[in-house]
């Protein structure tokens, strides 16, 4: 079964279109106000003392910008970033390679940190704390410790499910933000931007159009303003207005509320299969056909945030926007769990 265009954002890697339109500096990172200010505040403060900056993790759902701030927040400290991912951290020496190769003051990026194995965890809690990398080579009589002392460096983290990370590693991180997402305001300037940088010819309407549609994520606004050009340049006189940006939309099944093909479906079995819930998340995957995994990480958040959805203890309900939606009759239940 072919992916969803959701689907198909939130899992692909960087581009070069992508790192093309990532801005390079605070001035230039609209949104996210409050994480903004406190993240300048603190790199503000660090250079003031002359010091390193504190761990930081970024949490949130993807696409929200979580690698571009740990990017900004180098640039602004005048310090080197070093990237990795929890699965690419697979046993002790892996971490070591990357820890040995940082400088002072540089900062380590770890992305989707709530994947690293918890052995590893264990040895990245005295690297945070005192700076230092304890290695067990060998093991049973042989086993023999070494110890790596290392320079005073900051480990920014990124998650999308912060739930998943240890108490123990949570707790040494010195600031813990979370991303939330954008309004349609913000993100009409920040597709404004990125079109500014492709030289693509948009008016305001236009802008709004594909904002409205974008799920409260820059990626995919990014990523549907390539398809709106495209469409653009094809179909129309290369001009976004929003007639043009309706009319491309509509092509790849995004309605005016932002949901695709999927979410439809999603909302269809929970109603129709499912008498409107409570139903487990696994057997809403069965009857649409898609990977719980996927379900729960692209298309339930937003569902749930625009108040198609609820969960409750029994499982995921269909609420009243629900059955406008797709034209049903709303469910009368007395027993509704909350």
């Amino acid at each position: 079964m072919s992916e969803s265009f959701y689907e198909q954002s939130s899992k692909a890697p960087d581009t070069l279109f992508d790192l093309s339109l990532r801005p390079p500096a605070f001035s230039e990172f609209h949104g996210q106000d409050k994480v903004k200010e406190r993240l300048m505040l603190m790199v503000e403060a660090a250079q003031g003392r002359g010091d390193v900056l504190e761990h930081i993790l970024l949490s949130g759902p993807p696409g929200l910008g979580k690698t571009t701030l740990a990017n900004i927040i180098a640039a602004a400290a005048g310090t080197n970033l070093h990237t990795t991912s929890g699965p690419q951290i697979e046993k002790a020496g892996d971490l070591a390679g990357v820890l040995t190769n940082v400088q002072k003051g540089d900062i380590l990026f770890i992305d989707e940190i709530h994947r690293l194995h918890p052995a590893i965890e264990e040895y990245l809690y005295p690297a945070m704390e005192d700076f230092r990398l304890d290695i067990i080579i060998d093991s049973g009589p042989s086993a023999r410790s070494i110890q790596l002392n290392l320079p005073k460096f900051t480990l920014v983290g990124a998650t999308t499910r912060a739930g998943m990370l240890t108490s123990p590693l949570r707790s040494r991180f010195g600031l813990v933000n979370r991303l939330d997402y954008y309004s349609r305001e913000e993100l009409a300037v920040i597709i404004q931007r990125s079109a500014g940088l492709l030289d693509i010819d948009i008016r305001p309407d236009g802008a709004t159009e594909v904002a409205s549609r974008s799920r409260g994520t820059p990626r995919i606004a990014n990523n549907l303003l390539r398809w709106v050009r495209d469409f653009a340049q094809v179909r129309g006189n290369g001009t976004i207005d929003g007639d043009t940006a309706n009319a491309a939309l509509a092509m790849i099944e995004i309605d005016e509320d932002g949901l695709d093909e999927m979410d439809i479906r999603i909302l269809e079995a929970v109603i129709y299969k499912f008498n409107g819930g409570p139903v487990g998340l696994s057997s809403i995957a069965v009857a649409v056909g898609e990977d719980a995994s996927t379900l729960e990480e692209v298309h339930e958040p937003f569902l749930i945030m625009q108040g198609f959805l609820k969960r409750t203890p029994r499982g995921r309900v269909a609420l009243p926007a629900a059955y406008t939606k797709i034209g049903a009759t709303p469910q009368n239940k007395q027993n509704e769990l909350f």
